[in-house]
């Protein structure tokens, strides 16, 4: 299978690593999906690195495949379509290429339902949606997906469709239905981190350093890059963006739950089971994962509940058994919000 390109900060680097997780797309592109699958990992964890190189392969194994994600800036990713199948949707595409939010979504999956006519193996990823067409309507945008592949509109082979969100919220609401399978994915395990890391140029910190900022997550690995490898302006920008004032507006006791989470995440479950009044910490961890600073409820670590490699409990990354701050970065803003407070 060919490695496509991608862009890091302004480089060109080759898709790296991941191979489990393409091993598993490849054993989804066998067999079809039942139901939808939806992919949930960390903000810039690589879903959408995935999710393109996943284009290019199911394409040749013989997927017509339509790609979407709504907040894409590139023209060319926020709505691609196999090549040779562009000309048989050309009036929707058109039409699709000038709607946005929840229009364009519908646009995109009536695209997908047209090109069940001309190939019997149809693909359909859609990457970061739910922020789109609004969170409360995520169960109806995945069961419309689910609908491709129990009522296509011709009698068709196999059918492919995942979901990919660092969006949280939606997870639970997603889950109590079974019109989806939801996977976790995590940042990249360490070997295949070094890989990317190694495709940087010029001097850099050692890669202990690197990993132990970023721990694998390849979008701060580019912001590091960009930023020249000045972890101090980094950790600032997650700082004025979401931290300090979220922080400012927590309770005493919120305060001292999030100062215990630094150290270990999970001490913010164990507060909650152990709370009378449960509300207080509902609150805090929802604030948390609004501002994409935790991630909540992992997955058991088992093969069938992710994709690629699960996440070792590392509490030196921040990484526990059932909630994980989103990078050593993220958890280092907490920290400084809470001594400035």
């Amino acid at each position: 299978m060919k490695r496509i390109k991608l862009r890091l900060a302004d480089l060109n680097v080759v898709f790296t690593d991941r191979d489990i997780a393409v091993r598993q797309i490849e054993e989804l592109a066998d067999r079809g999906t039942y139901p939808v699958y939806v992919i949930y990992g960390p903000e810039g964890c690589g879903k959408t690195a995935l999710f393109r190189q996943a284009k290019a392969a199911l394409e040749e194994w013989g997927y017509y495949v339509v790609y979407f994600s709504p907040l894409e800036k590139e023209a060319m990713w926020r709505l691609s379509i196999t090549e040779d199948a562009r000309e048989l949707v050309e009036p929707v595409l058109s039409v699709a290429l000038g709607e946005s939010g929840a229009r364009f979504v519908e646009k995109a999956i009536e695209i997908a339902a047209m090109l069940m006519r001309y190939r019997e193996k149809i693909a359909v990823l859609a990457d970061d949606i739910f922020q789109a067409i609004g969170l409360g309507k995520a169960e109806m945008y995945v069961k419309m997906l689910l609908n491709l592949i129990e009522y296509p509109n011709t009698p068709i082979e196999k059918v492919v469709i995942l979901v990919g969100s660092s969006e949280g919220m939606t997870r639970s609401r997603i889950g109590r239905h079974n019109w989806a399978t939801i996977w976790g994915m995590w940042n990249m395990p360490r070997e295949g981190f070094r890989l990317l890391y190694e495709q940087l140029p010029g001097e850099k910190p050692g890669f202990e350093e690197v990993w132990m900022w970023t721990g694998g997550n390849p979008r701060y690995l580019s912001e590091l890059y960009e930023a020249g490898w000045d972890v101090e302006a980094v950790v600032r920008r997650i700082f004025v963006a979401g931290v300090k004032p979220l922080v400012s507006e927590l309770t005493p006791l919120q305060q001292a739950a999030l100062e215990e989470a630094v150290d270990d995440p999970d001490t913010l479950l164990r507060r909650l089971r152990e709370a009378e009044d449960k509300r207080p910490m509902i609150d805090l961890i929802n604030k948390l994962v609004e501002q994409n600073l935790v991630v909540t409820y992992l997955p058991p670590r088992e093969r069938l509940l992710w994709i690629d490699q699960p996440p070792p409990v590392d509490r030196e990354l921040g990484v526990g058994e059932d909630f994980a701050w989103q990078t050593p970065l993220h958890r280092e803003a907490a920290r400084r919000a809470l001594e400035a407070r």
